[in-house]
């Protein structure tokens, strides 16, 4: 699964959550979610290197 697509599931998932439990988690997996995608598209940018410091 892309994770462009994995964020709008969760996003739907969290329009749709009913109890405050399930809501923090789809928040932290959405957040997490999120932050990869900063950090791949920073990568194909060539703003960070995906290579460890020499």
């Amino acid at each position: 699964m892309l994770i462009e697509q994995h964020i709008e599931e969760l996003r739907a998932e969290l329009r749709n959550a009913v109890y405050n439990d399930e809501r923090k988690w789809i928040v932290a997996e959405l957040e997490l979610a999120q932050a990869e995608l900063a950090v791949i598209e920073a990568e194909n940018n060539g703003l960070i290197s995906a290579e460890p410091p020499l």
